[in-house]
């Protein structure tokens, strides 16, 4: 009986032992478009409809991201909420979770609440997706951008309020060393981000959970 209870012993020790941590979790700050920031998700947009906005979130937590996201305030100052976004992501920082598992998206405003706070980390290795949140004509208005971290650009289009944003990458002084860009052909205009598609959703998540070059 003995015997018996020791083989069982180190069988259950040997079985503990064996066992691989989980995996570090993948973070992802998600800032929403400017619509939410004076409506309820409830609302219908004139043109766009409803902005599901919850549904987004769940399709993020379903695919294993720890998502960090809120409705912002009406009237929010992009650059100072920016600063904000740049303090949380410090304090993740500063408790060891490697900077290649933090992604920082935003769509349209979202988006360039974003690229600010590119701006004030100017860590490489961190992760930002930008969506429908480029013109050509921000490099005159905005030139304060500069774009540091692994980039992925999405834009849509049909979407006059987001277009290819290669320029603005090769104008940042510290752009990092990863750039792609996603081209969506929905056909739903600026509308586009206000669903839950997989056309952009599906490259975020890979993009957030990959171990980039």
């Amino acid at each position: 009986m003995q015997v018996y209870q020791l083989v069982l012993i180190l069988i259950l020790v040997g079985g503990c032992t064996a066992a691989e941590p989980p995996p570090p979790p993948h973070y992802l700050f998600y800032l929403h478009g400017f619509w939410l920031e004076a409506h309820t998700p409830e609302e219908l947009h004139p043109q766009y409809g409803r902005y599901r906005y919850a549904e987004q979130l769940d399709n993020f937590r379903a695919a294993g991201l720890t998502v960090i996201s809120e409705q912002r305030p009406p009237g929010t100052n992009a650059a100072r909420y920016a600063r904000r976004v740049a303090g949380r992501v410090d304090s993740l920082l500063a408790a060891g979770v490697p900077p290649e598992n933090i992604t920082i998206a935003g769509a349209s405003k979202g988006g360039y609440i974003a690229q600010y706070v590119a701006t004030y980390l100017r860590n490489p290795d961190l992760k930002f997706v930008f969506i429908a949140s480029y013109r050509d004509e921000d490099l005159e208005t905005l030139p304060g951008l500069d774009w540091c971290g692994a980039v992925l650009s999405i834009y849509e289009q049909s979407d006059r309020l987001g277009v290819a944003a290669g320029a603005r990458h090769r104008a940042s002084a510290c752009a990092g060393t990863y750039f792609q860009e996603v081209v969506l052909a929905t056909g739903l205009g600026h509308g586009f981000l206000f669903q839950p598609l997989p056309a952009w959703q599906e490259p975020l998540i890979t993009f957030a959970k990959a171990k980039l070059p």
